[in-house]
């Protein structure tokens, strides 16, 4: 599984705009093969980033991504941002949930 994530910096002006546009490459991200979650996310904490998460099934699916209409748009929205974005691709060999905390609380 790779995590994609973009944070983006934008000016105050714009952020109404810019995640109208998101929002639909997101919603549209969700639908393409391999997708395994797509969310637009607003900081609480630093009101003028938005970022972009995407979790895809492997290489292969996420290649495509970058490839594709959705990226490309993507990659105008990046070039209104006020500072070059961060974009980060990690990838996951393991995962846990709660479980991990009800051991850590009970030992």
């Amino acid at each position: 599984m790779i995590q994609a994530t973009v944070r983006m910096e934008f000016p105050a002006g714009r952020m109404n705009e810019v995640s109208a546009i998101l929002g639909p490459i997101a919603e549209r991200t969700k639908t393409e093969r391999g997708c395994l979650g797509c969310q637009l996310h607003r900081d609480a904490l630093e009101e003028h980033i938005l970022i972009l998460e995407s979790c895809w099934a492997d290489e292969e699916h996420l290649q495509r991504h970058l490839r594709s209409a959705e990226y490309r748009d993507l990659l105008l929205v990046m070039e209104m941002a006020v500072k070059p974005p961060e974009v980060r691709f990690d990838t996951v060999t393991h995962s846990t949930g709660f479980e991990t905390v009800e051991k850590a609380r009970t030992s």
